[in-house]
């Protein structure tokens, strides 16, 4: 048989309704064959236990993994406020899943939780990854990427995202099975005879020369080369800002509706060589006073740029992606592929989102289940990444 994975994405005004005709579409799709995971995706707009209700009252209670979301997507539609399913059945991998809470106080031990009840090997099932679902309002997003090395050792590989509440910042979930939590990861192992692929690219270039953060604590950064953080960010974006969203950053207030959107909209960049940046999001700042809050730490010291990316460059990463899970598969077929793609992309091109989904879908030709992210992951064997912004990254399963 394989590998075989179908997705759906619906609306509706009821989670559990909505959550069981999901898993329906995507059930009808997958045949007489037993679900092995389920994949949901959901808005903030409903009750994330009554979806899980509805999807595994159609699965029969098969292995779930998810969390809520920015937006969700497959290769069919792109749409706000619905919820997104996949379904897997296969007898090329194995699913195991489970939660930990307590994220803020000890990611150590959060992630120990979540994988406790995860075998150490399987016969005939070589390669293991992971599925990575993360409090994206935690401010841990680096510190649990490293815990994720340091339980589960460097001879794995993992992608994930970082859970959304649609541009509320109020609060966000991770799932697994029928539980929801806050202050959580989600993780589902993946044990395979062939191995994932994972793929990760963004479309950002500097605006401003290096800046170093001069006062910092935690994910909080006060000042950059001595002087207000914020009106530094002001500085260098008010006019891109201006000229692109139309938003003037003198008038802006706290909790301005336009706030959200113009820290999404400029990122900060940390320089890792080359032409190459790793991107931090200021998203959850609610506050023009001073301090930039960012999804993860920030230590004093650190030299960053603030960032935008063009329109043309988002879509063209997105494609880039995609192109290198091809390049990378070999004489392999994909089953399909879970996409985590930062609802910055969404805020920079707005309708036209829709084309970053297509380029990925005309290059892959598979279906494939995504959401917009407030953070994203991406850790292959062999080497350092871990935890990023504004990027599109695409964990790929073989058929």
């Amino acid at each position: 048989m394989g590998t075989k994975f179908v997705t759906s994405l619906v609306k509706g005004e009821e989670g559990y309704l909505v959550g069981k005709e999901a898993a329906a579409e995507s059930f009808k799709k997958l045949g007489s064959s037993k679900v092995d995971l389920s994949i949901v995706f959901s808005s903030s707009k409903y009750n994330y236990q009554d979806v899980l209700r509805g999807v595994r009252e159609i699965t029969k209670g098969a292995p779930l993994i998810g969390c809520s979301t920015a937006g969700e997507f497959t290769e069919e539609k792109v749409e706000k406020g619905g919820v997104a399913c996949a379904l897997i059945s296969s007898d090329t991998h194995k699913f195991f899943t489970g939660i930990g809470d307590g994220l803020r106080e000890n990611e150590i031990e959060c992630v120990r939780s979540a994988a406790r009840d995860f075998p150490a090997s399987i016969d005939g099932y070589p390669y293991f990854s992971y599925i990575l679902c993360e409090d994206g309002l935690s401010g841990q997003g680096e510190e649990t990427a490293i815990a994720m090395l340091s339980v589960l050792g460097s001879n794995m590989k993992f992608a994930g995202g970082s859970a959304g509440d649609d541009l509320k910042m109020k609060k966000t979930c991770s799932f697994a099975d029928n539980k929801v939590l806050s202050n959580a990861i989600s993780l589902a192992l993946v044990a395979s005879k062939k191995p994932v692929i994972i793929s990760i690219q963004h479309g950002h270039i500097p605006l401003s020369p290096p800046l170093v953060v001069t006062k910092s604590k935690a994910n909080i950064v006060y000042a950059l080369d001595g002087k207000n953080a914020f009106e530094v960010w002001k500085q260098y974006s008010r006019e891109d800002a201006k000229k692109t969203l139309n938003i003037d950053v003198d008038a802006l207030q706290d909790n301005d509706d336009n706030l959200p959107k113009y820290m999404t909209r400029y990122e900060a960049g940390l320089y890792t060589g080359g032409t190459n940046y790793k991107i931090r999001w200021p998203g959850p700042t609610r506050t023009v006073s001073g301090p930039l809050e960012f999804a993860t730490s920030i230590p004093e010291g650190t030299v960053l740029r603030v960032m935008c990316s063009p329109q043309e460059n988002q879509i063209l990463s997105a494609r880039k992606s995609a192109e290198i899970i091809l390049a990378n598969l070999g004489k392999e077929e994909l089953a399909g592929a879970i996409v985590f793609d930062c609802v910055v992309r969404d805020v920079i091109l707005q309708k036209d989102f829709k084309k970053a989904v297509e380029a990925m879908t005309d290059v892959l030709k598979v279906p494939l289940i995504g959401f917009e992210t407030y953070g994203e992951f991406a850790m292959d064997i062999g080497q350092m990444s871990g935890f990023h912004n504004t990027t599109t990254v695409i964990l790929a399963i073989p058929k």
